[in-house]
């Protein structure tokens, strides 16, 4: 298979960029205030600055999780003393409803069908909406820099988009994407930070901003596109897909997903 192109939904990408990016967003939405802003940064300061070379006694997992957790325990403990636990990470203009924020029983009853599991050849394997031993797995990426292999990529001329909520109130939402993405080095960093943010339009309305260099793209959107904007998710899809120009692909497709 000849890869064209990837994308990457709110991701954790590089957490030693995103993570310091968080209090940032948190104080110019509101959620926290200065004096929460100076304790969470302090406590920044103390974990990011870890290597590996001081952390013999530690196994790889436990140096990552080491790391989160006391960086989230401070930001836990500042959002208790704010009595906005319930605010929803994936939106904070709204509240979560039930465990997940969201309700996902109906694809979890699609995928569940017996005639999909045959199409999907994934045997008796219950699909659930979210697995904690997929997430156990995973923890020891979980501070992990992955931005390190994907600038040669780029210059192999393999299309990125990069798509972050502008609700999302986590390291991985948009401000802290964008944090990374615009310091990540490659040949097409100066253009790219110098590129303007444009409007993305799907049958005359607006769904977000699109900045564009080369092969990278970063979308600046909603939170969860797939939950409540089809259309949007779609053409943004169909556009890494179809053309490695991503830019200009969105720009020539935007009445796909009617």
């Amino acid at each position: 298979m000849v890869e064209q192109g990837f994308v990457i939904g709110n991701g954790l990408t590089d957490p030693g960029i995103q993570y310091k990016a968080y209090p940032d967003y948190a104080l110019d939405m509101g959620i926290i205030k200065q004096a929460d802003y100076d304790r969470i940064n302090k406590v920044m300061v103390q974990t990011m600055c870890w290597n590996l070379e001081d952390t013999h006694v530690l196994t790889l997992m436990e140096f990552a999780m080491s790391k989160h957790i006391m960086v989230m325990a401070c930001i836990f403990k500042i959002l208790t003393s704010n009595c906005i636990l319930m605010l929803q990470y994936y939106d904070i203009r709204k509240k979560c409803e039930g465990n997940l924020c969201y309700d996902f029983s109906n694809m979890e009853k699609f995928l569940n069908q017996r005639s999909v599991r045959d199409a999907l050849g994934v045997g008796d394997i219950d699909f659930v909406s979210c697995s904690s031993t997929v997430y156990q797995a995973m923890l020891v990426d979980w501070m992990r820099n992955l931005e390190v292999g994907i600038p040669t990529l780029l210059e192999d001329g393999i299309s990125l988009l990069i798509y972050a909520g502008n609700m999302i109130s986590s390291a991985t939402g948009f401000v802290c994407n964008s944090r990374w993405v615009h310091a990540m080095e490659w040949s097409g960093q100066k253009e790219f930070v110098a590129s303007p943010e444009v409007p993305f339009t799907v049958d005359d309305s607006e769904a977000g901003l699109l900045k564009n260099y080369g092969p990278l793209s970063f979308f600046k959107g909603s939170s969860f596109s797939l939950h409540r904007q089809h259309a949007y998710a779609v053409n943004l899809t169909m556009a890494l897909v179809y053309n490695k120009n991503t830019y200009d692909a969105i720009q020539n497709q935007s009445s796909i997903a009617a």
